[in-house]
């Protein structure tokens, strides 16, 4: 009978969703990425904290008469040494950019993060309702394996029909291509779900409910939509793009440079003498060259204050959804619960008064087609309810 399957298909192997997370998380390729990039980050902001604005700078000259056709002797060795030097507030401008930008990348690692728990989500639900779908499928099989069985035995006593066995073979033939393609689902979700969690398992998602909900606390929308990774990533974007503003700024000249340079000559008739001197050159601002750069850092602030927006617009339009689909699945898991065992009971009814001849064939395998299509629904929306609880609890931040 379907009325048998409120299961819990396949709960040996099964783990916690918030460990599937971690597992999908330790595998998840992005996550390398930019824990590389933060590094890479976090190195910039300590190679920006330098006495000097750069590396040094060698030069050496060799100027003698030859090349001239002369040959008095005139020679001339100069050398020297030079490092650039920080404008004012340059150098912790520097440090503020490098710093600000391994903050952003901190932040895109929890966007990542939250984006795999929605896959692992996304994934299991899957697998669970393919699961559920294989076993009405084969449960739906054996009922109609059953019925035909029964039908063999009243046409040997002439109480049914040829056109009864075929009926019920053909019921049985379309059941056979359900399990098939039932089956095939499966295949495709399992595999799906290890190829995300590195391991042959499946999360348990239906262990959330309104409990688990309740114990989680839940904030209000606002305090929900500052607190989403998405937005948190957008708003320190924009923080990064101001210290990219202030450090464009804070560079309104190119870096002077200071140095010392040594000179060792010989002229004609003289000994050899030599000279040590300090040396500066400071370049002059210039409009061709700030301007683009400081216009270029305001771009990239107009660009990061829209992203923030947009990031607000969406993360608010996805918490209204999130929360009214977390509403409507409760309501329609209630009704297809009351719909499913309203149908089963109407199909067992069909079934007694079917063996006692007051009820045709067609009309019973109507009523156990349609059963089954109610089971579905139940299993469908049981398995979105759960799912739309684990996602609420997701855009609170329960697995970051």
């Amino acid at each position: 009978m379907l009325s048998s399957v409120p299961f819990s298909v396949a709960k040996a192997g099964s783990i916690p969703f918030s460990q599937a997370v971690e597992a999908a998380w330790a595998v998840d390729p992005d996550r390398t990425e930019l824990n590389t990039n933060y590094r890479s980050a976090a190195a910039r902001a300590e190679a920006a904290g330098s006495w000097f604005a750069g590396g040094p700078t060698v030069s050496g000259q060799y100027f003698d008469d030859h090349a001239i056709g002369s040959n008095e002797g005139y020679t001339t060795y100069q050398g020297g040494v030079s490092v650039p030097l920080w404008l004012p507030g340059q150098g912790s401008a520097t440090v503020g950019v490098a710093r600000a930008e391994a903050l952003t990348i901190q932040e895109r690692l929890h966007v990542a993060r939250m984006a795999v728990a929605m896959r692992v989500l996304d994934t299991s639900a899957n697998v669970v309702m393919a699961q559920r779908r294989l076993a009405i499928a084969r449960i739906q099989k054996d009922t109609l394996e059953k019925i035909r069985a029964s039908v063999i035995r009243g046409k040997h006593i002439g109480e049914m029909t040829l056109a009864d066995q075929q009926i019920i073979a053909s019921e049985i033939a379309n059941a056979a291509n359900e399990y098939s393609q039932s089956e095939e689902q499966v295949e495709t979700a399992t595999s799906a779900l290890r190829i995300l969690l590195g391991r042959p398992t499946v999360p348990d998602i239906l262990s959330f409910d309104n409990v688990a909900l309740a114990h989680d606390g839940l904030f209000s929308a606002e305090a929900l939509e500052n607190n989403d990774p998405r937005v948190r990533a957008a708003r320190q974007a924009v923080r990064t793009a101001e210290a990219g503003v202030h450090l464009a700024k804070a560079s309104f000249m190119p870096n002077p440079e200071v140095g010392v340079a040594a000179i060792h000559e010989k002229q004609y008739g003289s000994p050899w003498d030599d000279r040590v001197g300090v040396t500066v050159s400071i370049p002059l601002p210039s409009d061709v060259r700030n301007v683009p750069m400081e216009t270029d850092a305001r771009n990239k602030l107009a660009a990061a204050i829209n992203q923030e927006q947009q990031a607000r617009r969406n993360v608010r339009q996805e918490l209204a959804q999130v929360f009214s689909h977390l509403t409507a699945t409760k309501d329609m898991f209630r009704n297809s619960v009351l719909s499913a065992e309203s149908m089963n009971s109407r199909a067992n009814e069909m079934n007694r008064s079917w063996q006692v001849g007051e009820t045709s064939l067609v009309e019973l395998l109507r009523a156990r087609s349609a059963a089954s299509r109610a089971l579905q629904l139940r299993n469908q929306a049981e398995v979105a309810w759960h799912a739309a609880i684990i996602r609420t609890l997701i855009a609170a931040g329960e697995f970051q």
